[in-house]
């Protein structure tokens, strides 16, 4: 304290650009010793410039205790708001980079650690590309700590940037995540990132079919479906489920999905899901349930949102039928959530392209809603229901027909005049994948010990699947599925 009120701190980030290595360990471990665990001490080093000099000093230097040292300040800060984004601007990744295959292992995982924690503000740098690279290299390692920390750092820095995932698959980064997936068993402070890395590299970017291929190829289907089952918390069943969903996009995947359990898995996980929103909201007069601080609204749309993708297969759908999904589908159509009601309508407009799911959509009751959700300011939910409508109407008399065309026409005519809100469709954050986040014993602080600065994981990079767009006629309903949009659900890629 007495030094902070002397005005030591400024004094010794000046004597920072000092030459002499030992002297430059001796101040850098006073800086450590003084800003960890307090943040006015970490703000003085800030305002006094120290993240440019610490980082020149990462540059400049051979010396591993001077690089030691200085790397343990880096790792404090890093865990400051305001110190990251200063660190990141002057260089600091790509100065951690440099030291990724020193001999050195307390210098390597600091310098691991500091990368974690400053990857959330790296997300849209260029110039990474050699950082990509070793993350894909040092995965292999057999090292816990260091496993971990590279795959929370790809996890984040592939979030939202495609050149980024284009590279990481370019260099091997879908093999070597299934392989660590693998490795890991039930670590999942290693399982989770890499879930949620593979699950964006799965997803919005040029080379996300070869991706998903890729995932099959190196025997990942089955592993990936195992990761919904027990000991697996939710967190990480949540992001397994995003990237199930994505996989799915690939026609070859719907089939080895069926033969690995997914859709019996997710229907139960639904069922789960949905149950415990009943209980906990009913109990808590209207609350959000969450659990392990999952929030259940979004399993239950995560797990529909795939079960509506993995539809779009004729085996598929009768898997489905058969595991009586189809009451809860309609049920979902009243929730008072707009991706909930999209992703609903979705999976019933795939069930109905098959007569029997037609059938017993509408057994179900499903014309009531679907009707009022043609009237929806989201033009996904308002096509879809328009669809469901359309293929359960085939055997139904003229009048019944022409009726049903009379309300379609005039919603579109609605919507025609009032324009489309790309703000109603939508969370307005749905088409950026979400940071990896994680919780648990295993997060914490990285200032001065092993563990990381995580996040919890929201859910996953999916792309929506609109209908928007599509002229839906009485005479010739449309069985191909149109382009996916930018926007989706909040939960859909890692801090989502």
């Amino acid at each position: 304290m007495a030094v902070r009120l002397a005005g030591g701190l400024q004094k010794m980030v000046v004597l920072l650009s000092r030459n002499h290595v030992k002297f430059l360990a001796i101040v850098t471990d006073c800086l450590q010793i003084l800003a960890y665990g307090n943040q006015e001490s970490k703000l003085i080093i800030l305002a006094s410039g120290g993240p440019p000099e610490l980082v020149r000093i990462m540059r400049t230097y051979t010396y591993e205790k001077l690089l030691w040292t200085t790397s343990r300040v880096l790792k404090v800060l890093s865990v400051c708001s305001s110190n990251k984004p200063a660190i990141v601007e002057a260089g600091g990744m790509q100065a951690m980079t440099m030291h990724l295959g020193s001999q050195s292992g307390r210098l390597q995982q600091n310098c691991l650690w500091t990368l974690r924690n400053l990857s959330d503000a790296a997300t849209r740098m260029d110039g990474l590309d050699p950082l990509l690279q070793m993350l894909v290299q040092i995965l292999g390692s057999g090292d816990v700590n260091v496993v971990t920390c590279a795959s929370g750092i790809l996890s984040n820095l592939t979030c939202n940037n495609q050149h980024n995932k284009v590279l990481t698959c370019e260099f091997g980064g879908i093999e070597a995540l299934v392989h660590t997936i693998l490795q890991a068993g039930d670590r999942e402070e290693i399982t989770e990132p890499a879930v949620c890395a593979l699950r964006h590299l799965t997803s919005r970017h040029g080379r996300a079919p070869d991706a998903q291929d890729a995932v099959r190829h190196f025997y990942g289907v089955p592993l990936v479906v195992k990761l919904l089952h027990p000991p697996s918390r939710w967190p990480l069943i949540k992001a397994t489920i995003g990237l199930v969903r994505n996989l799915a996009l690939l026609p070859a995947n719907l089939a080895p999905l069926r033969e690995n359990g997914a859709i019996p898995r997710l229907a139960e996980l639904l069922n789960r899901a949905q149950q415990e929103v009943t209980r906990r909201v009913g109990a808590a007069g209207g609350g959000s349930a969450s659990v392990d601080g999952v929030r259940m609204e979004e399993v239950v749309e995560g797990c529909v949102g795939a079960l509506h993708i993995l539809a779009r297969d004729v085996n598929n759908r009768a898997v489905i039928r058969s595991l009586g999904l189809i009451p809860i589908f309609v049920q979902l159509l009243y929730s008072p959530n707009l991706n909930v009601q999209r992703v609903s309508a979705g999976v019933l407009c795939e069930l109905a392209n098959d007569r029997e799911g037609a059938e017993m959509i509408e057994q179900e009751g499903a014309t009531a809603p679907l009707t009022q959700l043609l009237h929806s300011s989201n033009e996904g939910v308002s096509t879809y229901a328009a669809a469901v409508l359309f293929r359960m109407s085939e055997d139904k008399p003229q009048e019944f027909k022409r009726r049903l065309s009379t309300e379609l026409s005039s919603s579109l005519h609605r919507q025609d005049q009032h324009g489309w809100d790309p703000s109603m469709d939508m969370d307005h954050t749905a088409h950026y994948d979400p940071m990896y986040m994680s919780q648990g014993p295993a997060a914490g602080s990285l200032q001065g010990g092993s563990q990381h600065d995580l996040r919890r994981s929201a859910y996953g990079e999916l792309d929506s699947h609109h209908l928007m767009g599509v002229n839906i006629s009485f005479d010739q309903i449309p069985n191909e599925h149109p382009p996916d949009g930018g926007q989706m659900a909040a939960w859909f890629d890692t801090d989502l």
